[in-house]
């Protein structure tokens, strides 16, 4: 039977080397992309293949991932609030910027300081 040039030839988990699952699995596992992305980058055709390579060879458990694909690695996670906070850290930034702006123009003292200046003495002195 002879392929037509535009046509993929249809795979088998076997036709796949176990170091090339193992680079997906990966890949997968350090976050650069979902089992799903995985899936499409390296035209793997199996739905599940990709899920069946992680749970075998993984080193994260895999067992309850969503079948929507929705679930993130930790390193995605860790990426994502990392991505988190350096954005409050930017916010908190102009934040101070604008209070430092704000005191010097308008002469005011917009920061308060809530605690008192603690004294040498630890108590009432006698």
């Amino acid at each position: 039977m002879k392929q037509k040039a535009n046509e993929r030839v249809r795979r088998t988990q076997r036709d796949y080397s176990l170091a090339f699952k193992l680079q997906v699995v990966d890949e997968v596992e350090k976050g650069y992309c979902t089992y799903k992305e995985a899936q499409r980058k390296y035209f793997i055709q199996g739905r599940s293949t990709v899920l069946v390579w992680l749970r075998k060879h993984g080193r994260l458990d895999w067992k309850t991932v969503n079948p929507m694909g929705k679930d993130k690695t930790p390193a995605q996670k860790i990426r994502e609030l990392e991505r988190e906070l350096a954005r409050a850290k930017e916010d908190n930034r102009i934040l101070q910027t604008a209070i430092d702006i704000a005191d010097r123009e308008l002469k005011t003292n917009i920061r308060k300081k809530y605690l008192p200046k603690q004294s040498d003495s630890q108590g009432p002195q006698e």
